[in-house]
């Protein structure tokens, strides 16, 4: 029978499944077990440190589907956990392999560097057992192939993290290589037939009586992979489709039947009426967190509302657990007759416009928030990446209309400040692997920049080429919309950030930096079919906009979160 190792046998699993780069930071506790990346067909990326090596393998998992970091036991995990942590609240797939001291050093209790000296090796582990959706220790050999796959297949089915300890005298254990030959069974155990009857015919009773009937997409629609589904129902029902800002791009919004993104009281008049008035809501994939729901003020009813999850479905008032979306989804489209689906007069022709009211009636040159996200979208081009950093970004990309097939890529419900650097750099890389001709683009401001800047290096080491877009409007805005505009707290050191890409090592001529001050500026560079447009190298662009600046929606949240955090009952 053939054999193979540990260590072998897991990175060929990862191979599998489409992963071909490796995230991480190298240390001694897992020296080894990189020294096998390459026979495994993996290349490593080598971060700059485990907290963007954290993030970068979210940005790659979001395009790729599934990722793998590697780091060292102690000191080198609990560097990522910040990162994991955000994965598992957005539920994106990241396998963390930690390379751990050895069975026997551990069984000793051995007070070994990287360890709180207490002889307790289980301690980091169990950090990570609430941030991970399976914790498996491969420490016997005769189990580790089934460890794995059961790991890997929980990470994809899940859609959250998993965490693998590798000790480091089980990296060279022979075990058999047969498993390697069959693919892992991804597929979701099948709903119970007899309820998910009942829920059929619930919701095709509702959706035929319904007058006014709305789909409302979310993240989760995105994360388990039922986007095709949703592309379909759009297309066969003719209902408007709204998104939300943790699905944004998940919807097309050239699609005459795409109606906005829905975030409350914070949604724009049109689509604020349009979904509160519908007398039927298909809700995929919710996830109803204050920044994704405007600060929880949807007005619709639960009565009149289907919701469909990747664990349960709610039909107005009942819940049925266990019945998962993709199933159902999938039998709705073959079982309903759509001839029968009511109409209103709604979103027949086109997507309404998002006017630039600022455009329209002032003759200022400053670069404000509600000119910039509506104007950026004639620039966007088809199956652009798009990632936005939380803060102003991430609200004033609410604000722009997407060609086809632009990914967006955010952290709304985590929203850890720094993150969209490091997610910049795997989204980058993912794509180079997958895509290069798609287009990668960085809305990040200038404070969040400075926690996971150096990540900048790593994507000139591996030759991408994103362009990288630094808000400069001199702090933490969005903390200053919720709390303490003027407070020092929010202010940071100016950079120079044009001296960056240099500085980080970028050769003459493999990039450029621009300075961008004024609306004029603004057309003049974002101009499509120009050199800077090409994105043939990386560029950075700083754009300066006022301090006290902000998206309509982070003015509203801010406020709401502000009085949310001052509540006392």
């Amino acid at each position: 029978m053939a054999e193979t190792t540990i260590v072998l046998y897991l990175f060929k699993r990862l191979h599998q499944l489409g992963i071909r780069s490796v995230h991480g930071v190298p240390g001694d506790y897992n020296l080894v077990a990189l020294d096998n990346l390459g026979d495994a067909g993996l290349n490593w990326v080598g971060n700059c440190n485990e907290l963007n090596a954290g993030y970068a393998a979210d940005g790659y998992a979001r395009i790729k589907g599934i990722s793998a970091l590697i780091t060292t036991f102690g000191v080198g995990e609990l560097s990522a956990l910040a990162a994991v942590a955000g994965s598992y609240s957005e539920r994106v797939p990241v396998v963390h392999i930690v390379g751990t001291p050895s069975t026997i050093s551990q069984r000793q209790g051995a007070l070994l560097h990287h360890t709180l000296g207490n002889g307790d090796f289980s301690v980091f582990a169990n950090m990570s057992r609430n941030i991970s959706s399976l914790l498996v220790n491969l420490n016997d050999p005769t189990t580790a192939a089934r460890d794995i796959d059961r790991a890997l297949r929980e990470c994809y089915v899940s859609a959250q993290p998993i965490y693998i300890a590798l000790p480091t005298d089980m990296v060279l254990r022979k075990i058999s290589a047969q498993g390697l030959e069959t693919p892992i069974n991804m597929e979701l155990l099948e709903n119970d037939p007899h309820v998910e009857r009942d829920v059929i015919e619930n919701i095709t009773k509702m959706v035929y009586a319904a007058n006014n009937a709305i789909i409302l997409v979310d993240s989760c629609a995105i994360r388990h992979r039922v986007i095709d589904e949703v592309h379909d129902l759009i297309d066969k029902s003719q209902l408007p489709a709204f998104a939300t800002p943790m699905s944004k791009g998940a919807i097309d919004e050239t699609n005459p039947r795409f109606g906005g993104v829905y975030v409350g009281s914070v949604s724009r008049p049109d689509v604020k009426e349009a979904v509160e008035c519908a007398d039927l809501i298909i809700s995929i994939g919710a996830l109803k967190s204050d920044f994704n729901s405007g600060g929880f003020t949807y007005h619709t009813s639960r009565k009149s509302t289907i919701e469909l999850h990747s664990d349960h479905t709610k039909i107005g008032y009942a819940t049925y657990p266990g019945i998962t979306m993709k199933p159902v989804l999938q039998k709705l489209l073959s079982s309903l007759d759509f001839h029968k689906i009511r109409h209103t007069d709604s979103a027949k022709s086109a997507p309404p416009v998002l006017k630039n009211e600022e455009a329209e009636k002032s003759d200022s040159q400053a670069i404000t928030h509600s000119w910039f996200w509506p104007h950026i979208g004639n620039w966007l081009q088809e199956n652009d990446v798009v990632i936005t950093e939380t803060g102003t970004a991430n609200f004033g990309i609410i604000e722009t209309r997407f060609p086809k097939g632009v990914t967006a890529i955010s952290q709304v419900l985590w929203g850890s400040i720094g993150y969209s650097v490091g997610a910049c750099q795997g989204a980058a890389l993912a794509i180079k692997e997958s895509d290069p001709s798609r287009r990668v683009i960085l809305f990040v401001g200038d404070g969040s920049f400075q926690l996971t800047g150096n990540e900048v290096s790593t994507m000139i080491r591996h030759g991408l080429k994103p362009i990288l877009v630094i808000i400069n409007n001199e702090g933490y805005t969005i903390e200053r919309m919720i709390h303490g505009e003027d407070a020092e707290y929010n202010d940071i050191q100016p950079w120079k950030h044009t001296k960056l890409l240099e500085t980080f090592g970028a050769k003459e001529g493999e990039y450029s930096n621009h300075v961008v001050k004024t609306r004029e500026d603004v057309d003049n560079l974002f101009k499509k079919g120009n050199e800077f447009s090409k994105a043939d190298k990386i560029q950075l662009v700083e754009l300066f906009m006022p301090k006290l600046d902000a998206p309509r929606a982070l003015k509203i949240t801010g406020k709401m979160s502000e009085k949310l955090n001052a509540k006392t009952e």
